[in-house]
């Protein structure tokens, strides 16, 4: 492919051009990406990099198929929702259908960001109450009412950039969280840390609109919350006259496998009252969708105000909707998800067993987290290792990011057509790079019966399995290493910014 710029213009103009607040992958050597295909984009050299982290391109880059659709339609007719078009409607019906019953009722917006911001909207009219409870370390988009709710933004301000009607709630984060994994009912105990917010606010004078949570954390660090979880928070927010929004930006559209919903993990009993979603609803095209109860939408609709949105719903957006919801049918994504999340999640577990660095591995389908830490007992955030270790996979032609509140999380998210070669490449490369970390910081790996913990997960269809088994969900957390890392002085300073992907 023809380049208009080299990469050194392309940089300089970036910087002069595009905000500072911008920030590009790989800093210190940007890739410059020219196209893409499947689950591999390339640079303007021609390399092939594995793509591990786009779970936007949800059904693969440049999928011919959604291609096809949304030119097809570009070149009839492209306009607002003001005007009947059967995409719409069809759409609508055919997205409803993957939802529990009650959830009918279909808002479309262009980014995550502005069906959370709805959703926020809807919550706050439906009983006129103004306050939120969302979770330690989330992050729900960058518009100012939601960088509000979101603590993995507005904590890097400073400490009184909290607004009074917003309340933290623990992250359900059974391997660092305030209940772990040898708790006999986290689910309960953290839920309960929700009631008790809800009660010192009602004290106050105050009422919760709503109680937000992505259904998996992802910037919060790869954190799948405890079974019943959800079910018992919404039972207290709805008795306080709230509503349970169920944040599917990062991790919905089968990415989970056996569900086509992440919330659907905790089980047929758990229902949300509104549900937003974005990022892989359309494969890179810029829609996003908030569904909700008859109910609610009536209750928005009684203010008198209008809702529109000149692009949200358009029939293009629509029709490339209907394709990625084609294209994951017809390719059996979901199974996929399965499959080579399972074994995905195989191969790491015996990477736990052999490297000291690795401390926990959690995972659901296609959407599985690494937590590297320098002392297992500890767990003490391997933040250096992790930087170190993204670095050296892309100069193998493997992009990875690391997350989490500590920034020590490697982050699987990949395109659902990710294949088993894929998952055995990246891990075994992985294993190389982990390897040479430890041998040069002089860490022995000290697996014994007396210090590993083997961590056990339910999901609401089965009951535990140890580590190592093949289920869909796994989080395991190993033994002890007292090894302190010296692979970085002590002067090394880290990155401040984070990048949000």
């Amino acid at each position: 492919m023809e380049e208009r710029y080299s990469k050194a213009e392309t940089l300089a103009l970036r910087r002069k051009h595009i905000g500072p607040s911008c920030k590009v992958f790989f800093a210190k050597d940007p890739l410059k990406i020219v196209r893409a295909q499947g689950q591999y984009m390339f640079d303007e050299k021609g390399e092939k990099y594995l793509d591990c982290i786009n779970n936007v391109a949800h059904v693969g880059h440049s999928h011919p198929y959604v291609i096809k659709a949304a030119t097809k339609q570009m070149e009839l007719l492209n306009t607002n929702s003001r005007f009947l078009h059967d995409n719409l409607v069809q759409y609508a019906q055919r997205l409803t259908a993957t939802l529990p019953e009650k959830l009918s009722v279909c808002y479309f917006v262009n980014s995550g960001s502005e069906a959370n911001d709805l959703a926020l909207r809807l919550a706050r009219q439906y009983r006129g109450y103004q306050d939120v409870i969302t979770l330690e370390n989330a992050y729900h988009g960058h518009v100012t009412s939601l960088i509000d709710i979101s603590p993995y933004k507005f904590n890097q301000l400073g400490k009184d950039c909290k607004k009074e009607y917003v309340h933290v709630a623990p992250s359900p984060d059974i391997y660092r969280g305030k209940y772990r994994e040898d708790h006999p009912d986290p689910a309960s105990a953290y839920a309960e840390e929700v009631k008790k917010i809800i009660e010192e606010t009602q004290k106050n004078g105050r009422k919760i609109a709503a109680f937000i949570a992505e259904s998996m954390q992802s910037c919060g660090g790869q954190v799948i919350p405890p079974v019943g979880y959800f079910q018992k928070v919404a039972e207290y927010v709805r008795a306080a006259g709230g509503v349970f929004i169920a944040d599917e930006v990062q991790v919905g559209f089968g990415r989970v496998g056996k569900h086509f919903w992440a919330f659907q993990l905790q089980g047929e009993d758990f229902v949300p009252d509104i549900v937003t979603m974005g990022k892989p609803i359309g494969n890179g095209h810029p829609m996003s969708c908030v569904v909700t109860t008859r109910e609610i939408a009536e209750s928005f609709g009684a203010s008198g105000l209008e809702y529109f949105n000149t692009f949200g719903g358009n029939p293009v957006s629509c029709a490339i909707g209907l394709a990625v919801l084609d294209v994951i049918e017809k390719e059996d994504l979901q199974g996929n998800a399965t499959r080579v999340g399972n074994y995905l999640l195989e191969l790491l577990a015996e990477q736990k067993k052999k490297h000291p660095l690795v401390g926990d591995i959690r995972g659901v389908g296609l959407f599985v987290g690494v937590d590297l830490v320098k002392d297992q007992q500890k767990r003490t955030p391997a933040t250096a290792e992790a930087l170190h270790l993204i670095y050296k996979l892309k100069e193998r032609q493997i992009l990875l990011s690391a997350d989490g509140p500590y920034r020590n999380i490697l982050k699987f998210k990949p395109p659902m057509c990710f294949t088993m070669e894929d998952a055995k490449h990246a891990v075994e490369t992985i294993d190389v790079l982990l390897t040479e970390i430890e041998e040069a910081t002089e860490i022995k790996t000290e697996n014994n019966a007396s210090t590993n913990i083997q961590c056990k997960r339910k999901t609401a269809e089965e009951t535990s399995q140890p580590e190592g088994a093949n289920e869909s969900t796994g989080h395991m957390n190993g033994a002890a290493c007292r090894q302190e890392n010296g692979i970085y002085s002590k002067k090394r300073s880290l990155p401040s910014k984070r990048i949000r992907t």
